[in-house]
């Protein structure tokens, strides 16, 4: 592929299922651009120890830079620098002009409150031009068996948790409720954030009982969180 542009695009994704949204797009502006594409994980744990479900994650995107002639994937395990100084490194390295990044409305506060890896990145690469992708706040479903995602909260009863629409000081998780269609009690999925990964739990009755991640082939969306 002749890179008429003189563009290099880096998509880096983390465990769930927003990293085909984000490859998505990553590999739409390398095709319209005629430039190669990289796809990065970065992870603090040597790959050896890593878990079956990160392993499964990290299979796939192989697979996806494997079916694409310009993209090539990046694993940097047993890294314990900062995220931020790996990605302007690996972008040095390839000369990236052009970086794709999930972000959550959480991580958006953490912004405002703590700094973020947006602005590291920004002061260590600024000549790279950065995508900040939302997280999706609507469940692909062809069937129409969820309604639109709303705000919600998780609070801890024993061994169990307790979905709740109002944050108090009890709370210990905030997400999204995708609520099934066509009921009248709270039953679906709650998506959440926990350790830096994104979680999908199955609601009964207003109650979660496990924080077991729920793979579902309709979790993946392509609608902003501002759509």
């Amino acid at each position: 592929m002749n890179n008429l542009y003189n563009e290099s695009i880096l998509v880096c994704v983390y465990y769930g299922p927003n990293g085909e949204r984000l490859l998505k797009r990553g590999c739409k502006i390398a095709n319209m651009l005629q430039a190669p594409l990289y796809v990065l994980t970065i992870d603090p744990k040597p790959f050896d120890e890593l878990d079956a479900d990160k392993v499964h994650y990290i299979e796939k995107w192989k697979e996806f830079a494997q079916a694409h002639p310009t993209a090539q994937f990046i694993m940097k395990d047993n890294e314990h620098r900062p995220v931020s100084k790996v990605i302007a490194e690996v972008a040095r390295e390839h000369q990236v002009t052009q970086i794709i990044l999930g972000q959550t409305a959480h991580s958006r506060w953490e912004q405002i409150t703590k700094g973020s890896i947006i602005n590291s990145l920004v002061r260590d690469i600024p000549f790279v031009d950065l995508h900040i992708v939302s997280v999706a706040r609507y469940i692909r479903d062809e069937e129409g068996l969820y309604e639109k995602g709303v705000r919600a909260y998780l609070f801890q009863d024993g061994e169990q948790y307790q979905l709740s629409f109002n944050h108090d000081k009890d709370t210990m998780y905030e997400g999204i409720f995708f609520k099934e269609a066509d009921t009248d009690f709270d039953n679906g999925i709650f998506r959440f954030m926990k350790d830096a990964e994104t979680l999908q739990v199955l609601v009964r009755d207003g109650v979660v009982t496990e924080l077991m991640n729920v793979d579902m082939h309709t979790t993946v969306s392509l609608n902003d969180i501002e759509s």
